[in-house]
């Protein structure tokens, strides 16, 4: 019989020291998670500034200060006016005005006695009877709600923007206090350095990509008349920052209302086949072109990332799921015991982008001791 296979017992200890810390720190996360949100969106707002700041610098001849003004103005009209449009456009839409939320029960009892025709049956049930006694108006109605809660947030995500900014003036001195060592410090700003590379290029590739898919979107559905078109094409700009489930969204939602607003399937089956072309096309033609190694995760770590931030922060950990795994990344693999951890996030199991990268991040002798900076100074 073959002798089972012995495991240290520091690795052991090790091993399950993580555990408890992974389980205790998501535990905490999920606890603390109306306070954390807004915050993580704040740095996730900071970050887009910084991108477009070093945009607007070299494509322009502004100096530095104004640069980062620019830069503030336009990411913060930009979240301001979106989270306007999406509180006012839900509301609006979902309205009695609107027509949808009204109309909605009797067009699928309408889908339903069309369908129970093609088998024969005489008397089909109604949408209401399938259902039981769920009030899907009411649950529309409620998701509007939901929607203009988002401006309420918004609000203390501004709110941390502004302490985050203007903590960045003391931003070096405190890599300098906790790295005196000139060689440790250069390497952790590289690791920050890679860290915001990475979620830069996810939301440039996104934003791209997004932007191709909305214009031909908004084509197709001013084509078909939809009402709304500016609503959806908005919609499916938002949603596709979301993996796997947004695109679902953008391909599925606009044709479901269209079979409300018209009374034949045509134009619910020409938005279904023209939207999913767009999908495909751009998903699999020009996204991939685009990502390079932007983006080198597995898609099983997107979707595991996808669920589990879901299911902490809901919505906002949806948005953010990607961008926390690109970080996860690039961080657990600058330690020795969490390489391992790195490479079976990474798509092609090379968490560094180029082979000198890695061989200089790759774990080796122990670093040498920390020395204290010479007094009066910052510098070792």
């Amino acid at each position: 019989m073959k002798l089972p296979i012995t495991v240290p017992t520091n690795t052991v200890a090790r091993n399950a020291l993580v555990t408890l810390a992974v389980v205790a720190v998501g535990a905490a996360l999920y606890w603390l998670r109306d306070i954390l949100t807004p915050l993580a969106m704040a740095i996730f707002l900071m970050i887009m500034i910084d991108g477009v700041k070093r945009f607007i610098e070299d494509r322009t001849s502004l100096p530095d200060h104004w640069a980062g003004i620019a830069a503030l103005l336009l990411v913060t009209v930009a979240f301001v006016g979106a989270i306007a449009f999406i509180v006012n456009g839900a509301a609006g839409f979902f309205s009695d005005a609107s027509g949808v939320s009204s109309g909605i029960g009797p067009r699928i009892d309408a889908i339903i006695a069309d369908g129970a025709k093609l088998f024969g049956v005489t008397t089909p049930p109604t949408a209401q009877e399938l259902i039981g006694s769920i009030d899907l108006r009411g649950y529309l109605i409620g998701l509007a709600g939901q929607a203009q809660g988002v401006a309420s947030g918004s609000f203390f995500v501004l709110v941390y923007l502004g302490f985050l900014l203007a903590s960045q003036v003391g931003f070096r001195r405190k890599i300098i206090a906790m790295f005196p060592e000139r060689e440790q410090r250069n390497e952790a700003l590289e690791v920050f350095q890679r860290v915001r590379g990475g979620v830069e290029g996810y939301l440039w590739v996104q934003t791209v990509t997004g932007a191709i898919i909305c214009a031909a979107a908004w084509i197709l559905m001013r084509v078909v008349g939809l009402e709304h078109a500016e609503f959806w094409t908005f919609v499916i700009f938002v949603v596709g920052f979301i993996p796997v489930l947004g695109g679902a969204v953008a391909g599925l939602a606009p044709p479901l209302f269209a079979l409300v607003q018209f009374p034949t399937y045509w134009p619910a089956l020409i938005l279904l086949v023209g939207l999913q072309v767009i999908l495909f096309v751009v998903g699999n033609m020009i996204q991939p072109r685009m990502q390079g190694e932007n983006q080198n995760i597995d898609p099983v770590a997107v979707l595991l990332a996808l669920a589990l931030w879901g299911k902490m922060w809901g919505v906002v950990g949806m948005f953010l799921s990607t961008p926390l795994a690109v970080m996860a990344m690039a961080i657990l693999a600058e330690f020795r015991g969490s390489m391992w951890i790195a490479v079976l996030l990474s798509g092609d199991g090379k968490p560094y982008a180029d082979d000198e990268a890695r061989s200089h991040h790759a774990p080796a002798k122990r670093p040498a001791r920390v020395k204290p900076p010479r007094p009066g100074t910052g510098e070792p």
